[in-house]
Formats: C-alpha cells, sequence, structure tokens
C-alpha cells in the first residue's frame, strides 16, 4: 500500500508565497514522475508542474517564473515553491506520484488567494 500526502496549504493575500510538500509513504520503490495538479471551482483539474526522476520539469504557462517544483528522493518528497500568488492560482492542489506504472494521487491541500 502506497499513502500520497500533501501539506502546505492555505489562504494567503496576492503576492504572497506559499510551499507545498508532498510525501509518498508506505510501500515506496523507485518513483518516476512527481507532478502537480489544481482544480478550481467548477473547472477541470489542471497540470501545474511535474518533475521527472531525473529532475527534468515542465510548467503550465500561467505558474512560469511564479512556481518552482523540486524533489529529495531520499525523502520520497516533492516541493512546489509558490510566489507571486494571484487569485487565479486559488484551487485544490493535488499530488500525483508515478511508481511501477501505478498512478497514485493525493487527497489534496486547499489554496485560497485572497485579491
Amino acid at each position: 500500500q502506497v499513502q500520497v500526502a500533501e501539506s502546505g496549504g492555505g489562504l494567503v493575500q496576492a503576492g504572497g508565497s506559499l510551499r507545498l510538500s508532498c510525501v509518498a509513504s508506505g510501500r515506496v520503490s523507485i518513483i518516476n514522475d512527481m507532478g502537480w495538479y489544481r482544480q478550481a471551482p467548477d473547472k477541470q483539474r489542471e497540470l501545474v508542474a511535474e518533475i521527472t526522476s531525473i529532475d527534468s520539469t515542465n510548467y503550465a504557462d500561467s505558474v512560469k517564473g511564479r512556481f518552482t517544483i523540486s524533489r529529495d528522493n531520499a525523502k520520497n518528497t516533492m516541493y512546489l515553491q509558490m510566489n507571486s500568488l494571484i487569485p487565479e492560482d486559488t484551487g485544490v492542489y493535488y499530488c500525483r506520484v508515478v511508481m511501477r506504472g501505478y498512478v497514485y494521487w493525493g487527497q489534496g491541500t486547499q489554496v485560497t488567494v485572497s485579491s
């Protein structure tokens, strides 16, 4: 059994910063790709950023230059540093982990950016 848990969400004013964390635990082996997705009210879940096992990264155009994704393989942990937040960044942020061909999702952490 593998568990994936996000943390670090909260309420922040526009222009502020938050750092999200995602930890994989349980029967964890080599983790391949990891990624952050978000879902705003009445919208589909969308990719925010992703990182491969060799630290190759990809970002949604809307967050380029403001968000930074990273991972610590020794801790089975992924991070998302979010700077210069805007109200449009509001949503539930989900962690996605790919391992041995299986995809695991966390329960999500709420991020709310006030104007």
